[in-house]
């Protein structure tokens, strides 16, 4: 091929070698895997973090740091836009009646309640946090906002 025949496409990609094809190959008998041995055998896959039997880096190493994964306090949110979908005029909404309609996972959910949409309905609303806009959206219905312990 000379240089003025290559193309965009023309030996663009490589194709992968045959291994195992005999020995006019250059690849053949043991197709590259040596003699015996675990590492010549189908399926071996060695770990990623496998250091030769000495203890891994992740263990050598000491654990430093602190996590607030165990002491967080996750909220679960509900916008106002939902509970002027699935709550009726006057009605009382509290975390039993989220889970029910499927709003938040449980009943035992955190549940924080924030403003993004638009509220017509008079609601009494009784959850663990709210934002100021929700709030605002509440009270300007009518409603109350009440946090629950």
């Amino acid at each position: 091929m000379l240089s003025h025949e290559i193309t965009k496409n023309t030996g663009k990609n490589k194709a992968p070698s045959r291994v195992g094809r005999g020995r006019g190959s250059g690849n053949g008998k043991t197709a590259g895997r040596g003699h015996k041995g675990q590492k010549s055998r189908s399926g071996h896959s060695r770990k990623a973090m496998f250091a030769g039997g000495n203890i891994p880096v992740f263990r050598r190493l000491p654990r430093v740091g602190f996590s607030n994964y165990h002491f967080a306090n996750n909220y679960e949110i509900v916008n106002v836009v939902q509970l002027e979908k699935y709550f009726d005029d006057g009605s009382t909404v509290g975390v039993e009646q989220l889970a029910e309609h499927g709003l938040v996972g449980s009943s035992s959910s955190r549940v924080k309640i924030l403003g993004d949409g638009h509220l017509t309905k008079k609601l009494t609303v009784q959850a663990h946090k709210f934002s100021k806009s929700a709030q605002e959206k509440i009270s300007s219905c009518g409603g109350t906002a009440s946090v629950v312990a």
